[in-house]
């Protein structure tokens, strides 16, 4: 393996499009609530540890997950159940330290309730989702999705150890993101989740039924992405909201008419841009009112 490769692979087993996502998130929560101006450096150690925090997260999920990997098609090529990196203990040091450093550095430079959210975004992921319900219950990633928003959360106590309301119900609306989400990717992957005998929903219920559910909760998380109006977003938060939740729905709906993969993939494509349109809303609103 050439040294490019290897180092792919290896970024790879952190998740790190994931964790820069999720970075995301806390950066915005930071910037919807009022308080403290955070200094450059205070700023980039609020994105560097939710980051690093999420990759060691990321790379304990495909640690713990190595066997189950190699029996899903979407899976198999990653790095551990490819064999591209030897699968060992080892591991484990960098990705405690990583999470250890992480926590560590918001605590000093930040304070101890950001670094706890924190903590928590990659605890709930890496060991209530990944190795106490994954493999118990379909509720695995409703429960797992407060890693999402711990981040936001993290966000705003770097900010204020009292945030209000609005990050708060970001807070919420990431938690009611995460399930459509990964469930609309879960009906694309049902062969495969069922081969690992993961109880994903589709595997459960079935996928029109689970399609069905999907599309309730999708519209259950466009409701709850409005709420903010009435705690101080604007026009412009209105406008990300209806138009990327609106068109989360109406993938969703389709999904629920004819559940396959086609319609599912949309779907899940469409939930990134609903969180995408939502959250850099939310940003745009903020920097226009501070000028």
């Amino acid at each position: 393996m050439s040294e490019q490769s290897l180092t792919r692979t290896v970024l790879g087993l952190f998740k790190l499009r994931i964790g820069f996502v999720i970075m995301l998130t806390a950066l915005v929560g930071y910037a919807v609530t009022p308080g403290l101006a955070l200094s450059m450096p205070q700023f980039v150690v609020l994105g560097l540890s939710v980051l690093l925090s999420s990759a060691s997260a990321g790379a304990f999920n495909q640690y713990v997950e190595c066997d189950s990997d190699r029996l899903m098609l979407r899976t198999r090529k990653r790095a551990f159940p490819s064999g591209a990196l030897r699968h060992t203990p080892v591991w484990l040091v960098p990705i405690v330290l990583l999470l250890v450093a992480s926590v560590a550095a918001a605590w000093y430079v930040l304070n101890p309730l950001a670094a706890l959210f924190v903590f928590l975004g990659a605890f709930f992921y890496a060991v209530v989702y990944t190795v106490w319900l994954k493999r118990r219950s379909w509720l695995n990633i409703v429960i797992g999705g407060l890693a999402g928003s711990f981040a936001v959360l993290a966000g705003a106590a770097a900010a204020s150890p009292n945030p209000g309301m609005l990050p708060l119900l970001l807070a919420l609306v990431l938690f009611l993101w995460t399930p459509p989400h990964f469930w609309s990717l879960a009906i694309a992957n049902h062969a495969d989740y069922t081969a690992a005998n993961i109880p994903m929903l589709p595997v459960v219920v079935g996928d029109a039924r689970a399609a069905q559910i999907v599309c309730a909760s999708t519209v259950l998380l466009v409701g709850v992405s409005l709420l903010p109006i009435f705690f101080g977003a604007g026009p412009i938060y209105l406008l990300g909201a209806l138009g990327g939740g609106g068109y989360f729905i109406y993938r969703t709906w389709q999904l629920a008419r004819r559940p396959g993969r086609t319609t599912a993939l949309a779907a899940f494509f469409a939930s990134f841009m609903q969180l995408s349109l939502l959250l850099a809303a939310a940003v745009l609103e903020v920097l226009i009112n501070a000028q």
